[in-house]
This record gives structure tokens, C-alpha cells and sequence, in this order.
């Protein structure tokens, strides 16, 4: 389940680490209540936090790295600009204080992604997925999802909808529900490995589970967090 560029096949073990921030609202609550921005707007922003002086399409302080292809990454998930890399744009949907740990690895089949969370909203539905471009402060550049065998009639916007390539075995789709204690734990196996030139650079969350019908095939309602997979 993954949104890419050229279909190759490399080596890729990978163990990804993030964490998460929060929990909000009663379970079930839409996104976007009285008192945050919607998502895909201007991220939510502490109480008199300063507006960022960076440009949306700017990269993390100090630059990000090389695109992640082994090793751990871990990060807090905070509003932009507290943080760059693990960033949440509705912290009443993924507030401050949850976390998450992302594993990537390389098994005889192909390739196997595990999503585990914790201190989310409880009895949430969340949908999750790959990206093609590393989190900024605005949603959308982010990407598209990162797919395996790229739909040849899609753009970045509008991205795939159509259910022939938008699909969990051509990209990597990792909806979960959380628990009573706002946990979940899924996972997703693949018969192919990521692209070496273009990998997924980066995990959305999403604020729902992932559509199938034809025209909506592969969305998920607003973007509400974002952890960019890079090696620093």
C-alpha cells in the first residue's frame, strides 16, 4: 500500500519510530471543532505562539536529511513551527501526548509496515498512509500517496481516485480504530519494496478510514498529522 514515482525493487529494512501528541474530544467527534482551524488551513498554533516565520514548503530547521531507508527515527508530534519533522495540523483529532511507532521491514514476500499508537482519541477512526514528499506546515505538500505501480492519469492534485491504483495492495494503507485507552496496533504486507531513487517520504494520518468507491478511492478525510521519514 504506497504512493511512488518508479516501481524498483531494493533492499529496505527500516524501523521507524514517532511519537504522536494527544488525544481529544469525545470518541467519534468530527475534526475541525469551534475554537481550530480546519485542517488543510493554517495549522493550529499554541495559545500565543508566534506565526511561523517560515515558508510553508520550507524544510525543518537545519535541513532535512537523506530520505530514510533503515535505521529508527522518533519525533514528538507538535504544531508547526515547534516542530517540523512530526508535525499535528488538528491536535483536537491528534493532540499533544500520543505516540506512535512506525516499523518498516524488508521480509521474503516483499515488504511489512506496522502502525502502533497510543494516547489517541479513544474509539477514533483514524485512516493512515505513506506519502511521496516530506511534511511541511501545510498539508497538502505531503503529496500524494505513494503508490507501487503509479497511476498514469493522476496528477499530484487531484491525486489518484481510482480504485484500480488507489488500493492497499498498491499502496500502503494503514486505517485503525483506537481502543478505550486510545491505542491501536496494524499492519500492512506487500509483495514489492519501495523505489530506491523516490521512497515514501513521509506517514499522514488521516481524520477517517480510507474510501474504496471508484471517484473516492483512497480518500480519508482531512489531514491531521505528519511524521517526515528522513535519517536526522
Amino acid at each position: 500500500m504506497i504512493h511512488a514515482m518508479h516501481p524498483r525493487a531494493y533492499a529496505l529494512p527500516l524501523l521507524l519510530t514517532a511519537a504522536l501528541t494527544g488525544c481529544a474530544g469525545p470518541a467519534g467527534q468530527a475534526p475541525g471543532s469551534a475554537g481550530s482551524p480546519p485542517p488543510g488551513s493554517t495549522p493550529w498554533l499554541v495559545s500565543g505562539a508566534p506565526s511561523p516565520a517560515l515558508p510553508s514548503s520550507a524544510p525543518s530547521p537545519g535541513g532535512l536529511a537523506a530520505p530514510l531507508t533503515e535505521g529508527t527515527v522518533s519525533g514528538t508530534f507538535l504544531p508547526f513551527p515547534r516542530s517540523a519533522r512530526a508535525v499535528t495540523y488538528d491536535p483536537k483529532v491528534v493532540p499533544p501526548g500520543a505516540t506512535a511507532e512506525l516499523t518498516v521491514s524488508r521480509t521474503a514476500a516483499g515488504t511489512t509496515v506496522r502502525l502502533t499508537t497510543r494516547g489517541l482519541v479513544p474509539r477514533r477512526a483514524y485512516g493512515a498512509h505513506l506519502h511521496t514528499r516530506p511534511c511541511t506546515a501545510t498539508p497538502e505538500d505531503a503529496g500524494p500517496h505513494y503508490q507501487h505501480r503509479p497511476d498514469p492519469k493522476a496528477a499530484a492534485s487531484p491525486p489518484s481516485v481510482d480504485p484500480a491504483y488507489a488500493n492497499p495492495r498498491n499502496e500502503v494503507w494503514l486505517d485503525f480504530t483506537a481502543d478505550t485507552r486510545g491505542a491501536a496496533s496494524v499492519s500492512a504486507t506487500q509483495n514489492w519494496t519501495f523505489d530506491e531513487v523516490e521512497p515514501p517520504r513521509s506517514l499522514i494520518v488521516h481524520a477517517e478510514h480510507t474510501r474504496t468507491a471508484a471517484g473516492k478511492a483512497g480518500t480519508a478525510g482531512p489531514r491531521v498529522a505528519c511524521l517526515t521519514l528522513a535519517t536526522r
